[in-house]
């Protein structure tokens, strides 16, 4: 099946109006492409963020566009789109695409991910043709953060190597796709509990623990934010945690840093990452003023990974 790419160019700060009239009209699955809709998207949102491709920042420079897929036999839908476009003054540009299987050709973004000298990551459509010898971490990828391919996950990943004994106790505050918890049990902890606060990331750490067979008692998932729900807070700090890991970003670290030391006994480890370089004193400063020891620190590109234990007073 071959397909058109359609390009309709809007003005500054009126692709969102423009998608909104292309809806009405029949047409979805829109990719908007605007530099002040991206701007707005990380001032509402940046909390969540410490670092910004700035790649994708020159690409989006003064930019604002549409994007949309047609087959190139649907030529209602062509008929349909020019109307919608000449009423609105707006130039589009139409190209063609190679014919190609799009529903799967998206997977060759996800391939195997070794990482360190103990660990493969593998997307579950891959999982039954790995023959290697490294323990696989194998996931559904895509769906939220942590695919493996970042380097403050590889971190964390590699910190655990060292750290995870057989029969440990495992907690994962900001757990994503759940991949810290699957490694760990790859580890041969005894059980690995996943925390993250949008509860879609609850159900598809529960998915991905499954494609590697784990499920309850051994893992499992929870919904909440430790920091502002006391009953959460109270069932989790009720635990004993050999190993706790937090894979966020700096500033949500920071804000955690004074209720680490509830989840950790005096022989526990916690691994911190998803630390920029710039922002590594802060982190570390917050750890201490909260009563902990940085004992580790790790780097790689512009990221860092900390390795704290609790200080016995």
């Amino acid at each position: 099946m071959a397909w058109l790419e359609i390009t309709v160019n809007t003005a500054p700060g009126t692709a969102e109006e423009i998608a909104a009239v292309l809806t009405a009209g029949g047409f979805s699955d829109l990719v908007i492409e605007d530099q002040g809709e991206f701007e707005t998207f990380l001032e509402q949102n940046k909390t969540y963020w410490d670092y910004i491709d700035e790649e994708l920042q020159q690409q989006l420079q003064g930019l604002s566009q549409i994007k949309l897929y047609l087959e190139d036999t649907d030529t209602q839908g062509m008929a349909r789109l020019k109307a919608i476009t000449e009423k609105q003054g707006l130039p589009m540009t139409v190209n063609p695409m190679a014919d190609t299987d799009w529903s799967e050709s998206w997977k060759d973004n996800y391939p195997p991910v070794e990482v360190g000298e103990r660990f493969v990551v593998l997307p579950c459509w891959l999982a039954e043709e790995y023959k290697g010898d490294r323990l696989p971490v194998i996931l559904d990828p895509g769906l939220t953060f942590g695919t493996g391919a970042h380097p403050s996950t590889q971190m964390v990943m590699e910190a655990m190597a060292s750290v995870v004994k057989p029969g440990s106790n495992c907690l994962d505050l900001g757990s994503g796709s759940g991949i810290l918890s699957i490694t760990a049990l790859r580890l041969g902890a005894k059980e690995a509990v996943g925390v993250d606060i949008d509860p879609k990331a609850e159900a598809i750490a529960r998915e991905n623990a499954g494609y590697n067979g784990f499920a309850a008692p051994e893992f499992t998932a929870l919904t909440g934010n430790v920091t502002t729900d006391k009953p959460l807070m109270n069932r989790l700090a009720g635990e004993s945690w050999d190993v706790v890991l937090v894979n966020i970003v700096a500033d949500v670290i920071i804000g955690l840093a004074p209720v680490l030391p509830a989840f950790l006994h005096s022989g526990s480890t916690l691994i911190c990452s998803g630390i920029l370089d710039t922002r590594l004193t802060d982190v570390t400063e917050a750890l201490k003023k909260a009563g902990l020891t940085v004992t580790e620190t790790f780097c790689k590109e512009d990221w860092r990974c900390v390795v704290a234990k609790r200080r016995d007073l």
